[in-house]
């Protein structure tokens, strides 16, 4: 039996620690990888149009199944177009594997064609990044990548020369045993005691939830019950803990809505559970606040901390729920579930008047019917821009349906390509790309890959000719917008001449069944709404401070913006607030 090559044994490795997809697209020094690909029967080569798509695809991938993720690139500008993808990647925690394959390893150094250095280019996009010299580092180099990206949650890159990669690899190379699921952590008892003592002396308690209380929303239900706490979240977080959350108070930011902002501010002690929540300008600076977080290096980097908790959500609040005083008085907890049901009642009539006559199309309609009409399972990828506003307002969690978008790294052109990522988790799985046409136009090619590899994605696209999000951010600054201006072809016709399923609507009425038509349809699909650019979004509380560096205006030039089905839930847990 012929000896494998480091090409065969990598493909080999990867097989093993779960991974069965490799996206990217081919190229000569990544050929014998390729090779190894085509004939390993447990690991399929994903091949996309961008190198940016395998990265965001990868990263989807590794967010929906919560497995090790792989993509690839060719040497030079191939590996290099991968790097905002994983930008992308590390910054959601996502556990992926990039291969940055390489020139030749005897002309390093030496300006050969297309050389780069990547195992230097991502360092800072990755936990782990660094080059095969030698086949003999085969194969505890990529155990050690692999250990990395699982372990530490985030990327890994190894870079690899393709003569390195058709080289014989070492005869006895030792199998290791890999690391494929991170473990969970358990604060020290010092300090669980100590939170303990502050919640029991808080009469007002908020938490404030982000992504990391995934798996652990039976937990804060039961310990915001115990305490009678508001819980608000971040957008990472709102599709872990707004569902079937009678204490749900919205969301905090700069998308933000409900009153979120009253409960964290108005309360005596915040706890930050499991969010790197990055706008400090919408936290308070003179209540108590201590932070919950498996990764140390977020405690405190955000806000004044008065404690810092090392430790898993989901562990820490089962620590806790037994040990802290029941609050019985919960006339705080009453006061801001009433506050946000009377928020919701206020702007939700912006969407609801007349929309059937409103031309160009309002996005929040388009938003509400989707979220009506799509499966309870649905799996939502989002452009950042306005659709983030879009997706954070309408879309209704339930504990089944998933929301990935750039949400850390703030990507344009982030959804489809993640959308392709999470339709190969399942093609039976509804898969939907809330697209703006500018994300969208960026990485279009890679519609045809929807098309290649037969994946049923819907794509909805909020077409508003402009860069929505960018002209607010020009107007906040007193400046004319310009530059913002797309010239659009009828996306539709696009698509149908790509071989998918593609439909304009142009009037509100022809909305419903154009979205239904989509949905059903068993390939790719896109719907091109025309939609009317001035709908614009602004947050509950602004301040000089939260102007800087982000789209605000005042509420007389944009319309405030509804929040779907999220004003039935308020309605509904008003029913546990006491009457006179």
């Amino acid at each position: 039996m012929a000896r494998q090559n480091v090409a065969e044994q990598f493909v080999d490795i990867l097989a093993r620690a779960g991974v069965r997809r490799l996206y990217g697209v081919v190229g000569d020094s990544l050929n014998p990888v390729v090779d190894a690909v085509r004939r390993n029967s447990a690991i399929d080569w994903i091949h996309v149009r961008h190198e940016e798509t395998a990265a965001f695809a990868a990263g989807a991938e590794a967010q929906i199944t919560g497995k090790l993720a792989a993509c690839a690139g060719s040497c030079g500008p191939g590996n290099l177009h991968l790097i905002n993808g994983l930008y992308d990647a590390h910054r959601s925690m996502a556990p992926v594997l990039a291969l940055a394959s390489h020139i030749p390893s005897g002309e390093i150094g030496l300006g050969y064609f297309q050389e780069t250095h990547p195992d230097q280019l991502f360092r800072e996009c990755s936990h782990y990044s660094e080059l095969i010299s030698n086949p003999n580092q085969m194969p505890r180099l990529l155990h050690t990548a692999i250990q990395n990206a699982v372990g530490r949650g985030g990327v890994s890159v190894v870079s690899l020369p393709g003569d390195i990669a058709d080289r014989p690899a070492p005869e006895k190379a030792v199998e290791t045993a890999l690391v494929t699921a991170r473990p969970t952590v358990r604060p020290g008892d010092a300090e669980i005691e100590a939170l303990v003592e502050m919640i029991d002396a808080a009469d007002k308690v908020t938490l404030f939830c982000g992504s990391g209380t995934a798996g652990a929303h039976a937990e804060v239900m039961e310990f915001a019950g115990r305490i009678k706490s508001p819980v608000g979240h971040a957008l990472r977080g709102k599709e872990h803990i707004q569902y079937d959350n009678p204490y749900d108070v919205g969301m905090s930011g700069l998308l933000g809505y409900g009153a979120a902002y009253e409960a964290t501010h108005e309360c005596d002690l915040l706890i930050l559970l499991g969010t790197d929540f990055p706008y400090n300008a919408f936290l308070p600076h003179d209540v108590k606040i201590a932070q919950i977080d498996v990764r140390p290096e977020h405690l405190g980097r955000r806000s004044k901390l008065d404690l810092a908790v090392w430790g898993d959500v989901r562990e820490t609040l089962r620590c806790l729920i037994p040990r802290v005083r029941v609050k019985e008085n919960r006339r705080f907890l009453d006061r801001m579930l009433k506050k946000h049901a009377d928020a919701l009642e206020g702007v939700v009539r912006a969407y609801t008047r007349k929309v059937e006559k409103h031309v160009p199309i309002h996005p929040e309609y388009v938003a509400s019917v989707l979220d009506e009409l799509a499966d309870d399972d649905a799996v939502f990828t989002v452009d950042t821009g306005m659709c983030n506003v879009w997706a954070a307002r309408y879309l209704t969690p339930n504990g089944r349906r998933r929301v990935i978008g750039s949400f850390s790294h703030g990507s344009m052109a982030n959804a489809l390509p993640m959308a392709i990522g999470a339709q190969f988790t399942d093609r039976r799985r509804q898969v939907v790309s809330m697209s703006g046409d500018g994300g969208f136009t960026m990485l279009m090619g890679d519609f045809l890959t929807l098309v290649q590899h037969d994946l049923p994605v819907k794509v909805i696209l909020f077409n508003n000719s402009s860069l929505g999000m960018v002209e607010l951010e020009m107007l906040v600054a007193g400046l004319p917008s310009y530059g913002t201006t797309n010239k659009n072809p009828d996306f539709a016709a696009v698509a149908r001449a790509c071989g998918a399923h593609g439909v304009r609507v142009e009037k509100p009425k022809l909305l419903v069944g154009a979205l239904k038509d989509a949905l059903r349809h068993k390939g790719p699909a896109l719907v091109d709404v025309v939609t009317d650019p001035n709908a614009l979004s602004i947050p509950p509380k602004i301040s000089a401070e939260m102007v800087s560096g982000f789209a605000l205006s005042a509420s007389k030039i944009v319309l405030d913006g509804g929040v779907g089905r999220m004003l039935q839930m308020a309605r509904s847990n008003l029913r546990h607030v006491p009457r006179p």
